[in-house]
């Protein structure tokens, strides 16, 4: 690729080099997709949408982003990732001009769940995709590192870039417009990464995969238990984020109504939270590749996350809107979501054979976290309170730190192996398990 930035440079930072556009039109997408993140929920119950009503609204979107997360790997398999990354792109601009021109003028609560809910499919569809195409890419000795990149971008953009852009633009055109420049910056990182990308194997099937529609697409399922690793790395990654979009739901209101922080606080504490998220997640790459994928996992996600979990309420519960101290416990909550980044290098390599299902069984996982998370918050909120459903995710994050020691990789099957340390064809030297 010609119009890249140096090779050499490019190369040392772990980023495949014929795919650095399309990091950057991740970068931009993502921005645009988490414009709304910190500010829908209270904007539409401050349109006389019930609390509850907005939480099935999210776990409404969250199922659809569920399906095209899973989508995502299997059409990347049929069809290869660019044309599923245009797919998304597609979805999200057209029902995101129906929820701005219709839904939300008219206040139609089922058209809001049509519109809003169906865009649903639209981001999964454009990142995973772009997902896969750097597992086909990458090589395998840097592959924490490129996905660590990959992670880099979507969080940059969701919440973190995309709430800062809200807390600077909601003052200046008011929360209505700013949905439409979300609109506007989603079209700009689409079309950047799929018009200036030229790497070939975005245009076809990932290699080793040989099976025909439908042995692909039930592949996909079965995966998950014809391969348990593979089944609980899903549900590892389910847990991963599920408290990140039940918070949606329930921090805005909390932080804001009983807390006591202004909602511009609130944007830039989100803000804060994922801007140490997005360079985490450069670190826990780097990291998985050295330290080990599943230690990394386990005790920087899995322990971490439960940790940081039960800070994230408490501190700001005790104290009151002290902004320094609750800067402290967003930031480090967002750094442990950075842990779980070796998931994207140690899934596919479970199943060396079957790599584009493995990452349909991973995306799928990525995608449930979704509405995972917000329907934690609407079936338990109610009769347990904010601080019940905290505990509920902490406990999550415990789980799924215990479940992170189950991932071997296929070549620490037998004790000898193990023993005798990495360097099979299907791990680096550098990225034990």
């Amino acid at each position: 690729m010609t119009n890249s930035p140096p090779r050499s440079l490019i190369t040392r930072l772990g980023i495949p080099p014929t795919l650095t556009w399309g990091y950057l039109g991740l970068l931009l997408f993502m921005i645009g997709d988490g414009v709304e993140s910190g500010y829908l929920s209270p904007y539409l119950i401050d349109r006389g949408v019930p609390e509850s009503r907005v939480a099935l609204l999210f776990t409404v979107y969250g199922i659809a982003a569920g399906l095209a997360a899973w989508l995502s790997g299997v059409l990347s398999d049929l069809w290869g990732p660019r044309r599923v990354m245009w797919t998304g792109l597609g979805i999200w601009a057209a029902f995101q001009l129906l929820f701005l021109t219709a839904a939300i003028p008219l206040a139609g609560y089922p058209l809001m769940m049509i519109s809003y809910g169906l865009r649903g499919l639209g981001y999964p569809l454009f990142a995973y995709g772009f997902l896969v195409w750097i597992a086909g890419v990458a090589p395998r000795a840097r592959l924490g590192t490129a996905m660590g990149w990959f992670w880099f971008a979507f969080t940059g953009g969701l919440p973190t870039l995309g709430s800062l852009v809200a807390s600077g633009l909601i003052p200046q055109i008011g929360s209505y417009a700013t949905l439409w420049a979300a609109l506007a910056l989603v079209a700009a990182g689409g079309l950047i990464a799929l018009l200036l990308v030229r790497d070939d194997h975005g245009g076809r099937r990932p290699r080793g995969t040989g099976d025909g529609p439908l042995a692909t697409l039930v592949g996909s399922v079965t995966v998950l238990w014809r391969n348990p690793r593979v089944g609980v790395g899903s549900l590892v990654r389910v847990i991963n984020t599920a408290s990140q979009f039940g918070f949606f739901v329930i921090m805005p209101i909390h932080f804001t109504r009983t807390v006591g922080f202004s909602l511009t606080q609130w944007l830039h504490l989100l803000s804060a939270m994922f801007a140490t998220n997005i360079f985490a997640n450069l670190l826990f790459g780097v990291v998985g590749d050295r330290l080990g994928w599943r230690r990394t996992i386990a005790w920087f996600g899995g322990a971490g996350c439960t940790v940081s979990t039960l800070l994230l309420f408490y501190v700001p519960h005790a104290v009151g809107p002290n902004f320094p101290l609750a800067l402290l416990v967003a930031a480090f909550y967002g750094a442990t979501l950075a842990g779980y980044v070796p998931l994207s290098a140690l899934v596919p390599t479970l199943e060396p054979k079957h790599q584009g299902q493995a990452l349909a069984a991973l995306n799928l996982g990525a995608g449930a976290s979704t509405f995972v998370g917000p329907a934690v918050v609407a079936v338990f909120v109610g009769p347990l309170g904010v601080e019940g459903v905290i505990w509920i995710f902490a406990g999550m994050y415990a789980v799924s730190c215990l479940l992170a020691h189950f991932l071997k990789l296929p070549d620490e099957a037998g004790t000898s192996r193990a023993a005798a340390g990495p360097g099979s064809a299907t791990a680096p030297a550098s990225a034990p398990a």
